[in-house]
């Protein structure tokens, strides 16, 4: 992973992990889907597009649009890596809620030294995901891949654990908190309302399961692990 010593600008980092993401949810990366990203003008990102591949960090792909090289990939990594760290000791030794952290990481990550990324590691026993549920790279780069579905694919009656939550605005996050819908719980597909209406599904194990109608934006933000 990166050398805190050599380590790229704030802006780089940014854009790389945003990239980075965007691929992660097979949506396209594009000079527009970046800006919205990161709430740039796409002139703005158009250019910072230019500089990353002048210094070999994406590739214009034909027909795919933007793509990280092995090199942008590795430092996209870095980033979520001390990123995701962040999070999970906000978490778990300071007392932050799920929903809290994610502004807090997007400071810290930038500043934070290498060494004291891995002490935290360490103190939290080297952790392979975050709050959320995102997957946390390991310091060479590679990351535990979990074979899920997001909620909105799944059809009715399958049955599942919660393992991710694709999403950081805080509404969201409290909103799925209050009503105790979290990693690791079980979640069954009970109905598919029709014309694109919600989603019916019980959380938590049987017979104290609560039943939730969820919209189309909560159904893209979960990912499950089907059993």
């Amino acid at each position: 992973m990166s050398d805190g010593a050599t380590r790229r600008s704030a802006s780089i980092e940014d854009y790389v992990r945003a990239i980075y993401g965007l691929a992660e949810r097979g949506e396209p990366v594009t000079n527009t889907s970046l800006a919205g990203r990161l709430e740039v003008s796409p002139s703005s990102a158009s250019g910072m597009v230019t500089k990353l591949a002048q210094q070999g960090l994406v590739e214009h792909v034909p027909y795919r649009g933007i793509e990280l090289t092995s090199e942008g990939r590795l430092l996209a990594r870095a980033v979520l890596r001390r990123h995701r760290l962040i999070e999970s000791y906000l978490v778990s030794e300071l007392g932050y809620t799920w929903d809290e952290v994610h502004a807090e990481a997007d400071q810290l990550e930038h500043v934070v030294s290498d060494r004291l990324v891995e002490r935290i590691a360490a103190k939290l026993g080297n952790p392979v995901r975050d709050p959320h549920g995102d997957p946390i790279p390991a310091v060479d780069g590679s990351i535990e891949e979990l074979s899920t579905r997001l909620l909105e694919d799944l059809p009715t009656g399958a049955v599942g654990e919660i393992v991710r939550v694709w999403d950081t605005d805080p509404d969201l996050l409290r909103y799925l908190a209050q009503r105790s819908i979290k990693l690791g719980e079980r979640i069954e597909v009970m109905e598919r309302q029709p014309f694109g209406g919600s989603i019916v599904v019980k959380v938590g194990q049987p017979p104290e399961a609560a039943t939730h109608a969820l919209g189309r934006e909560i159904a893209q933000a979960l990912s499950v692990a089907v059993r």
